[in-house]
Parts: structure tokens; sequence; C-alpha cells
């Protein structure tokens, strides 16, 4: 499922050597840029997407909510909203950028599905989960500092129905030195291959370090069974990307 039909912005941000470069944010320049970024920057980003969907189609229950925590541009919350067939289903789509939120508006336009759509712009952490069967966290977690994904998961965990399921899409880290190292080498490959420039890449990962911090898989899998769910798998991995869901 694609974002949008139109050709998307080209990014640029990182194209010219920056006196200074701060940490990286979710702002006015990263949205208007943001489909061309994920897309040339998160190997497998639209298998995923169209995964949500699958999953959503066969988990969702009737007269429950649906959450797309870090929402950004919406394209979760388009494939859930697309899968949708169960009666009285909301879907809540939260991010704590204005930018992402307003600019969000604009793909949900483009949905036909009549399920509503209720945008938050808030730390998903502050939000009520209520009766959810599905939720997603498409590379969310890997901003939020270590010490505290327990506890979010676990508020996460209390607000879901018997048989819901959290979709968690992340960038990861291997505890093999030699694996990091050649799966790290072949998302630079995957990200100059797709036009970026040594330059941007570098410049790029300044910005990230210390604001995405990834985990080992096996670090994520424990602790989500650690909270309670029933049952945690991989079902996808694209170099040094990865998505689990967790059942409750």
């Amino acid at each position: 499922m694609k974002m949008n039909n139109k050709k998307p912005i080209k990014d640029n941000i990182y194209a010219k050597p920056l006196e200074q470069i701060g940490g990286f944010r979710f702002d006015e320049n990263v949205a208007r840029v943001f489909p061309d970024m994920i897309k040339r920057s998160v190997p497998g980003y639209e298998e995923i997407l169209q995964a949500i969907g699958l999953f959503t189609a066969f988990h969702v229950q009737p007269d429950s909510n649906c959450y797309d925590l870090g929402s950004s541009l919406g394209a979760a919350t388009v494939a859930m909203r697309q899968a949708v067939k169960a009666p009285n289903v909301t879907i809540f789509a939260v991010d704590n950028s204005i930018a992402m939120i307003k600019e969000s508006q604009k793909y949900l336009l483009k949905s036909d599905s009549k399920t509503p759509v209720q945008l938050i712009c808030a730390d998903f952490r502050d939000v009520k989960i209520n009766r959810a069967s599905v939720v997603v966290l498409n590379y969310t977690l890997q901003f939020i500092h270590p010490s505290e994904r327990r506890k979010a998961l676990q508020k996460i965990y209390e607000g879901m129905l018997p048989g819901g399921i959290l979709i968690i899409s992340e960038k990861i880290v291997f505890p093999d030195p030699e694996e990091q190292q050649f799966q790290e080498a072949m998302h630079l490959s995957f990200k100059k291959a797709r036009g970026y420039s040594k330059l941007e890449i570098s410049q790029k990962r300044t910005a990230l370090e210390n604001v995405l911090i990834p985990e080992t898989p096996e670090a994520h899998l424990s602790r989500l069974l650690e909270i309670g769910f029933n049952r945690c798998y991989q079902w996808y991995q694209y170099f040094n990307f990865i998505s689990m869901v967790a059942i409750k």
C-alpha cells in the first residue's frame, strides 16, 4: 500500500554539509519528505504495511479499537482502515508531532473506508488504551529510552482484549559482532542504492545517535513474554529491520 499516488518530495535534509547537527526530530521538514525518507531508509517498509492490513483483517474484533501509536503520516492507519470489516471499530492514530498529524490528514482523505479515525497529537504513553484488538508500533518503540519501554508496553497490554495483537517493527542490533557488521553493511548498501550520498548517510547517523536506540530481537521477544503475552513471533526480517507480533 502506497502512502500517496504522487511522486514524493525528495529527502535532501542532509544533502549539504551542516555546521551543527542536532538530534533528529519529526518536524515540518521531516514531515514534508517523510514518504521518500522512509522508502529509501527502511528496507521492507511497504511489505510491512501490507502485512499490517492482513493482520488487522484477521484479528480485528467487533466493538473494539485499533491503535497506531507513533502514527507519523498514518500509513499503518490507512492499512488498518482498509482492512477493517468488523462492526463498531474505531482507529486511534497517535503521534507527538503536530507536523506529522497535520500532514497525515491528507493521506487519510485518500482512504475510502468508512471506519472512523481519531487523530491525537500526544505522546502515546499518555493515551489510554482501551478495548484494543489491534495495536501497531511501527518503528516507534526505538525512539523511547530502553528503560521506559517495558512500562509503555505493559500499559498497552493491559488495555488490550484477549486475543488482541500487538505488531512491533524495529531497527535492531545483533549480539554477534560479525553479524552486526554484515547487516549494517547491507543496510548501508541499501541506502546508497536508493541515492543517498555518503554525506547524507553520515550526517543522518549523527542526528539519530542517542535518539534511536535499537535492541536485539531476543530482548524484544523476552520482554513481551514477561509482560504476559501468550505468544510472540518474529515474522519478518530485512537486514537489520524486523517486525514482530505478540498475541494476548
